[in-house]
């Protein structure tokens, strides 16, 4: 009895080590098909390692559709042909494999469709003499490229909730010292069967996160779509910015001199850079319509100027009528009117002419400006037998306004949108490698020296990325030829704008500058400008 364990021990050895050798390397499949991120890329691991293990000089990776009973290739490889098709290669333009007839009946004659209706594992040492099967197709193929296929091991790949996803098919399997085509060894079918398991599951779960970061991205600009569409000026604004967003930082990684020859985006640094500016203006959501789409300075839900050009109307009326009674001698002093009423009828439209002006908020209130309105808002009109100003406290607060349309108040209003923006993006739960989403995001319009909104960071404390949004928002902005509150600026006019915010320390000037020199600024005017050629301002 010793003396043969004695002889059955090294073939014991041998065989323990042979396994675990196998072992071993399954599990290392297994791990570099749970850490592949590309679909394409573990379609070819997965056929490439089946390969490997049988020794296959042929194989085909396909995958179940979701929406009709077909089977579609995934992959196809052949090294004696060197076809390599699907994944990373070239584009595969071969039909699916139906499941169903034509009559709904099962198609069980097509082995790949057998396996994955069947969930049974098909193993042929020759397909021309199998029987069950039409190979038909196979044997033109072989007449066409003057192939023989022959052994061919058919596996269906399982999820981890027992649905059939896919079909590994392996052909020709050679002898590794003679090179002969010989049949899939009952070895290699346990190989290739739990390789496929392993291979579904990884599938399943890079196929789920896919779907989820798909989901998530078309969620995320459909919110977007949503900003953009709650205002009718603004459509396509958060798309530009996200574009020239994405395309300042391609360049940034593009760079190997200057400021930026050592920095380089990863692939998850460029996704949340992505990610934040699409949601740059998320906060606007809580924004009111008339505040975002103000053209003029009376506008609310509606531009009161029409309001004004009513009641100017009827002080006219009553001048003519009442004579002088509308007004006093010393309200009209300085508009060189006398006791003649058509005059002061003349004084009127002159007055309203001003407001209409002032109230297009074009140019910068001066401080002769602003007491012409305040001595408008002193003169009266009768109304009901009840004397009332020409212009209410109110109006004359709106009409005051500097510069631009909108008051202190509704200022805060609108820059209260990053705020908004950062508490609404810091409770989403974001992966790891998105983490910084909302700061980035919220973080937009912040200056260098300090004077931004809504943190009031100042140089370093302002991430790379936010100054990069910083710069497509506002250029983007200046451009824009969808504004009714401002006259879009040519690009010579945007960037000369620009320069000057990096004199005050408003924006990065290196970045600006990667800007201009590399033409981000013209490839933009050529694609979303070009029906304004008066608008690029540059030859080159």
């Amino acid at each position: 009895m010793k003396s043969l364990l004695s002889r059955l021990q090294p073939g014991l050895r041998k065989l323990t080590e042979k396994q675990l050798t196998r072992n071993k390397r399954l599990v290392e499949i297994g791990i570099a098909l749970t850490t592949e991120k590309n679909l394409d890329r573990l379609f070819e691991k997965i056929l490439e390692e089946a390969r490997e293990l049988t020794n296959a000089d042929a194989g085909t990776l396909y995958l179940v559709s979701d929406e009709e009973p077909l089977l579609n290739f995934a992959l196809i490889q052949n090294d004696t042909l060197g076809i390599y098709m699907g994944g990373t290669g070239a584009k595969i333009s071969w039909p699916p494999v139906r499941l169903r007839n034509d009559d709904d009946t099962p198609n069980y004659a097509n082995v790949s469709a057998y396996a994955a209706l069947s969930g049974e594992v098909v193993n042929i040492p020759d397909v021309y003499n199998a029987e069950g099967f039409n190979f038909e197709g196979t044997r033109h193929y072989d007449i066409e490229t003057g192939y023989r296929s022959k052994s061919m091991l058919v596996i269906p790949m399982r999820n981890h909730e027992n649905d059939i996803i896919g079909v590994l098919q392996l052909l020709n399997a050679k002898d590794p010292l003679k090179g002969e085509v010989i049949s899939f060894s009952e070895e290699c079918v346990d190989l290739t069967k739990s390789l496929a398991s392993q291979a579904a599951v990884a599938l399943s779960n890079r196929r789920l996160v896919t779907g989820l970061e798909n989901l998530l991205e078309a969620f995320t600009r459909t919110i977007a779509t949503a900003i953009d569409e709650k205002s009718p000026f603004t459509g396509g604004h958060v798309r530009r910015v996200t574009e020239l967003t994405m395309r300042i930082a391609h360049k940034i990684n593009e760079q190997t001199e200057g400021p930026f020859a050592q920095l380089s985006f990863s692939e998850d640094d460029l996704n949340e850079l992505r990610f934040a500016a699409w949601l740059h203006d998320l906060g606007k959501i809580t924004t009111p319509e008339y505040i975002i789409d103000k053209s003029t300075k009376l506008q609310t839900i509606y531009d009161r100027i029409v309001a004004l050009k009513t009641r100017f109307e009827l002080a006219k009326r009553d001048s003519e009528s009442n004579a002088p009674d509308w007004v006093s001698s010393e309200e009209i002093t300085g508009y060189g009117a006398s006791e003649n009423c058509g005059l002061k009828m003349e004084v009127l439209d002159e007055d309203f002419q001003f407001i209409a002006e002032v109230n297009a908020g074009l140019e910068y209130l001066t401080d002769e400006n602003l007491a012409r309105l305040k001595n408008i808002s002193r003169k009266k009109w009768k109304f009901d037998n009840e004397w009332r100003p020409l212009l209410d406290e109110e109006e004359l607060a709106y009409l005051s306004v500097r510069r631009g349309n909108l008051t202190n108040e509704e200022r805060q209003i609108m820059n209260n949108h990053a705020e908004v923006t950062y508490k609404l993006l810091s409770q989403l739960p974001f992966p790891k490698k998105m983490r910084n989403v909302a700061v980035h995001a919220a973080a937009h319009h912040e200056k260098l020296d300090g004077t931004g909104y809504p943190f009031g960071l100042r140089g370093s404390e302002i991430s790379l990325q936010s100054r990069i949004i910083a710069i497509a928002d506002i250029f983007e902005a200046l451009t824009a030829k969808d504004r009714p509150y401002k006259k879009e600026k040519s690009i010579s006019e945007a960037r000369e704008i620009m320069e000057q915010m990096v004199r005050d320390s408003h924006i990065d000037g290196d970045i600006f500058n990667l800007f201009v020199k590399e033409k981000i600024d013209l490839e933009y005017a050529k694609k979303e400008l070009c029906s304004r050629p008066d608008l690029i301002g540059l030859e080159s």
